[in-house]
């Protein structure tokens, strides 16, 4: 019988207990991504230079310290890919963090350590974040749930930026239930009764699967959401075009974190990995009139995704366009993978909507999940209605 090797998933550990030990999240245990601030520890952001001029944190992330003043015991910083931007798990400095269920294949990035510590049950809940499918991606690649938070409606303060209008907070949990508890402490109530009950699709985004397999997967998986929703009716595409919005999110994203790190970058010889070095080198060039440009056709997609799902609409599509890449799948092979996950990201991205990934299906023997999108502010309903239809398969 083959073994797991060890999940490389925690970097460093905690020199004391910093939980209160008492609240809804009493006896889970909490592992946090290395962006964000624990009091006492260094934040590395995945980087051996930041980690070395950073000081100790004074105070943890306000968002950290909810979960551990709700009884969350905090056991250690988890590896992320190098200052955040990357989805594959693969930081050049580090050895890679393994993918508990399918071991030969990425965890996914770059909440990367956090998700492979909890699919592997060195932690009940792990920190994370998404910028442009950290969250997303890590939850289908390894058969978890995932939700990409409304934009602005937790707490970043105390956490690395990478591109401020598109960063958000976000977590793993062991189950769903437990997902709901982290949840119910983070996300305060949500801002209206959302009833989320009028599913709708864009037959695009499905042209984005990888092949036969991956589309049967993936209608196995609509049927398991159809039954419980109906089915989703065809909506009218946004006046950008795909190809316009992925290349809106990469600019966006690519200007804001060239604006964010370039200078420090730009002091020295910082040994950035190759994708991470490209993804900089592609920021430096974006003009803020491009970026201006873009802003503007992201105003108005988030717009006309609004008017499309006004506050009961469900937007159902693929997570991600497989299973998570061979661990030895090529960089250009890699590349290619994740140019299709960004034309799926993009739609959360850009108007800010939340989206849970819920780990319905499998395909060549890996997890592979299928992803809502519900109306800004509506998360809690999300995670709610993400419940509902996970309990009515372990029903059946």
């Amino acid at each position: 019988m083959s073994t797991i090797p060890p999940l490389n998933a925690l970097l460093d550990l905690p020199l004391v207990n910093l939980s209160s030990g008492d609240g809804p999240l009493n006896g889970e245990t909490l592992g946090v991504k290395d962006i964000f601030d624990v009091a006492g520890m260094r934040t590395g952001c995945g980087n051996l230079q930041k980690y070395d001029e950073s000081a100790p944190a004074s105070r943890t992330a306000p968002a950290v310290q909810n979960l551990l003043d709700a009884g969350a015991r905090f056991i250690g910083k988890t590896q992320t890919d190098e200052l955040a931007f990357s989805m594959m798990g693969q930081n050049t400095h580090f050895p890679y963090p393994v993918n508990p269920k399918a071991p030969d294949r990425v965890t996914g990035g770059s909440s990367s350590g956090s998700v492979s510590a909890v699919a592997g049950g060195l932690a009940t809940i792990a920190v994370g974040s998404d910028t442009g499918g950290s969250i997303r991606a890590p939850a289908s690649f390894s058969g978890l749930v995932g939700l990409r938070t409304t934009h602005g409606r937790i707490s970043l303060e105390g956490a690395m930026p990478l591109a401020h209008s598109l960063d958000t907070f976000g977590w793993f949990a062991k189950d769903i239930a437990l997902y709901e508890k982290v949840g119910a402490v983070l996300l305060g109530p949500d801002a209206s009764d959302f009833k989320l009950n009028r599913p709708i699709f864009f037959p695009l985004l499905e042209h984005l699967l990888l092949g036969e397999a991956e589309d049967t997967a993936y209608r196995n998986m609509y049927a398991i959401v159809s039954g419980h929703l109906g089915h989703a009716r065809s909506a009218r595409q946004p006046t950008a075009s795909m190809d316009d919005l992925y290349l809106c999110l990469r600019q966006v994203q690519a200007f804001e974190a060239w604006s964010e790190h370039g200078a420090w970058i730009s002091a020295k010889e910082r040994n950035l990995g190759p994708a991470v070095k490209e993804r900089f080198d592609y920021g430096s060039t974006i003009d803020l009139e491009t970026y201006q440009r873009q802003m503007t056709r992201r105003d108005l997609f988030r717009s006309e995704l609004a008017g499309l799902l006004k506050d009961d609409g469900i937007m159902v599509l693929p997570t991600v366009p497989g299973a998570a890449p061979l661990v030895s799948t090529s960089f250009e092979d890699s590349q290619a993978y994740r140019e299709r996950c960004v034309r799926l990201f993009c739609l959360s991205c850009l108007s800010g909507f939340p989206q849970i990934t819920l780990p319905l299906g499998e395909v060549h023997g890996a997890p592979f999940g299928i992803s809502l999108i519900g109306p800004r502010g509506s998360d809690r309903a999300l995670i709610k209605l993400g419940r509902a239809i996970l309990s009515g398969i372990e029903r059946t």
